[in-house]
């Protein structure tokens, strides 16, 4: 479904859910896949936190309705395979300024999964989702989790949650 935006006129979510006419749940879903894991992942990350803020105020612009206060969900499934599971080769690309230590000795796993825990903590997502899966998992429907704080558990959980308070249940 097609939501508003402040940025941009509009924005299309995977999952939009609404109850008697308000916004109460929005979802987006992505993968990450290679075999250009950096370049792929520094667009995630920036898809991420520009729908993110761009959903945010519209919301707070009165764009998606009076008193909207939406579950505002973010999944990713990101191919589990050596050159995701391990720190890129490279160094700070930085000349000037040293770059966040988090990031020094991370895999792109581990930069999904810390994004996803710093929108969450600046209140971009109301949760977020790190799943990694083999390629060949298609079959099977097997994945991983990095951690409890960005569990598909916690973030159905949430969900439900707000779902729940929301139809005054």
């Amino acid at each position: 479904m097609v939501l508003p935006g402040h940025f941009r006129p509009s924005k299309q979510w995977d999952l939009v859910l609404t109850y008697e006419g308000c916004l109460v749940a929005v979802m987006e879903f992505k993968a990450l896949g290679g075999p250009s894991f950096g370049n792929n992942a520094n667009n995630r990350c920036e898809e991420a936190l520009g729908s993110g803020l761009d959903l945010s105020i519209a919301q707070r612009e009165g764009l998606l309705g009076v008193g909207a206060s939406p579950f505002v969900g973010y999944c990713i499934l990101v191919e589990d395979e050596a050159k995701s599971a391990c720190p890129p080769k490279r160094g700070n690309p930085s000349k000037h300024f040293a770059a966040d230590p988090a990031f020094e000795t991370a895999s792109y796993q581990q930069r999904m999964q810390i994004l996803c825990e710093r929108m969450v903590q600046e209140r971009i997502y109301t949760a977020a989702a790190v799943l990694t899966s083999p390629p060949n998992a298609a079959k099977s429907g097997k994945f991983n989790e990095l951690s409890v704080n960005t569990s598909l558990n916690k973030l159905l959980a949430k969900f439900v949650a707000h779902i729940e308070i929301e139809a005054g249940e």
